[in-house]
């Protein structure tokens, strides 16, 4: 049997309803066969990230009658690296797309995606992530909208960075490590995939943009609060210093800490004026602050956990 040439990864953990929305959107794509690939060369696997397996009746029952194969593999195990590792580890196929349970893509994201991948020779394609927000957030609208939005050239090119891990497609051969490519130690803080990426580029890996290949999200309202934001603002920080500390570069914990302070300081100070004026963006001063902070504050206790609760 021809193992699929493409693994579409769903991550999920206790999320019914958007899982349906993102199995549904991935069920949905069209023009697969002008892209070279055949209904039997696709696989979708969901990977439950719950203590039990909550998702497992729902996509099964699903699976049974979907256009393309949809696998469940159930990881009891708390964090969103063990949740990723999993999931590599039993899909089948050559590229590998992660769309996040929080997001929709339109039928021709597949097919954007491959058509960059192959025009650039590309070993991971990302594209745009636009968030959706319900009606009745309105405190802060424009700062969230952006926040939980992924932007980026307006042109399919090459690029000197990366992005996060949801919306992306890879070469599985282009993994450092194909049985365990997302580090464990960042399971409940997340970043897995910006090391992940990062020591890709360091490898040499190409890295393009597909601005077509865009996806909906819709973040949980639990998080559509500056409570929410301004931690994960300082989490983001924490990641170049922590990238620093992994591989014992001195040097580079120490410009980063600095850069962090400036950072914090001066639009720390922005920020105030802005709340004393009531500026509508004040939030933006707010986020950029936090992320000076989690720069300079790094280590130890000061990491939060986003994930990895399943009980």
């Amino acid at each position: 049997m021809t193992p699929p040439r493409l693994s579409i990864i769903i991550p999920t953990q206790r999320r019914p309803q958007p899982l349906a929305l993102a199995l549904g959107s991935a069920l949905g794509q069209k023009g697969l066969t002008g892209a070279g690939l055949t209904p039997d060369q696709i696989e979708i696997v969901v990977v439950d990230n719950d203590q039990v397996p909550s998702a497992r009746d729902y996509v099964e029952t699903l699976a049974r009658t979907a256009p393309l194969a949809v696998r469940y593999v159930h990881e009891p195990r708390p964090g969103v690296a063990h949740a990723r590792n999993t999931a590599v580890a039993f899909a089948r196929g050559a590229l590998i797309a992660f769309l996040d349970d929080d997001e929709e893509a339109p039928p021709s994201w597949i097919c954007d995606l491959l058509a960059v991948q192959a025009r650039f020779g590309a070993d991971v394609v990302f594209g745009p992530v636009r968030a959706r927000l319900p009606a009745s957030v309105s405190r802060h609208r424009a700062y969230l909208t952006r926040f939980f939005s992924r932007p980026g050239p307006a042109e399919a090119c090459l690029l000197e960075g990366y992005f996060g891990c949801g919306n992306s497609l890879l070469r599985r051969a282009a993994l450092p490590d194909e049985a365990q490519p997302f580090d464990l130690s960042r399971n409940h803080i997340g970043g897995e995939d910006d090391m992940l990426f990062g020591l890709m580029q360091a490898a040499g890996a190409r890295f393009a943009w597909a601005p077509e290949a865009w996806v909906h999200e819709d973040p949980a309202p639990s998080r559509l609060s500056l409570n929410y934001t301004l931690k994960r603002a300082f989490a983001y920080g924490q990641g170049p210093t922590s990238h620093c500390a992994a591989h014992a570069d001195r040097l580079g914990m120490a410009r980063w800490m600095i850069i962090g302070l400036a950072q914090a300081a001066v639009f720390g100070l922005v920020g105030a004026a802005k709340w004393a004026l009531r500026a509508p963006d004040v939030a933006d001063a707010w986020d950029r602050a936090a992320r000076g902070l989690g720069k300079t504050f790094w280590g130890g206790p000061l990491k939060i956990q986003f994930y990895g609760t399943t009980t």
